[in-house]
């Protein structure tokens, strides 16, 4: 019996040798650790913005090994430097992880092509504001958002494809749940929370705004 045992290990040892490693199948983790190297690439300034989006999509539509090996066989090792908007480091201090903004009796707006922050807070008080990320670059692949609408109101513009996910709460006020649901595959993950009172904090899905071209062009 013993030896019955040993030649079904054997058999079974020789099987998995002749399985290419490259073709087992890949994680949950692996798809993460990928995609961390990708974004890396990007604040470095390695791939431009097209580029990473592209490989992103790949990463979480890869199944094995083999489909993620070639997304980052033409990068270095990771380093830590932001990216512009441009594809270009930014000076220090130019990319922060948290941000806030604040409309005391006034207003403020975030929109266009700026890097979104991986924690924002914000304060509407007798005011209103807008945060727009239809054109935001989040390098970290994740935002969380942090709303205090006080007789004010506070609008979130979320681009169609993005996770969403919306916790906050209201007394005499309200949170819009009406965006909440999950995106595409390698899309980022928006979460909003907060409070509001005598107030409201609104959350839109919109498609992402088309890039203009230049005069002449499409002609």
């Amino acid at each position: 019996m013993s030896g019955g045992g040993i030649r079904g290990l054997g058999t079974g040892t020789r099987l998995l040798d002749m399985v290419d490693p490259k073709q087992l199948r890949a994680s949950d983790g692996d798809r993460e650790r990928v995609a961390e190297v990708l974004r890396v690439a990007a604040a470095e300034g390695r791939l431009d913005l097209d580029e990473v989006d592209e490989r992103l999509h790949a990463v979480y539509a890869a199944r094995t090994y083999a489909e993620l090996e070639p997304l980052t066989a033409d990068l270095p090792g990771p380093s830590s430097a932001p990216v512009r908007m441009d594809g270009v480091p930014p000076a220090p201090g130019e990319v922060r992880s948290r941000g806030a903004a604040l409309a005391l009796m006034s207003s403020f707006t975030r929109r266009g092509p700026w890097i979104a922050p991986r924690r924002f807070n914000c304060l509407a008080f007798w005011g209103g504001g807008t945060i727009d990320l239809r054109e935001a670059r989040m390098l970290h692949g994740d935002m969380r958002i942090r709303a205090l609408a006080i007789m004010g109101g506070v609008t979130v513009i979320v681009p169609e494809d993005a996770e969403v996910h919306v916790t906050g709460t209201g007394v005499m006020g309200g949170f819009d749940h009406s965006a909440v649901g999950a995106g595409r595959p390698g899309a980022p993950r928006i979460v909003v929370t907060g409070f509001a009172f005598w107030g409201g904090v609104t959350v839109r899905r919109r498609s992402r705004k088309l890039k203009r071209l230049p005069a002449g062009d499409g002609d």
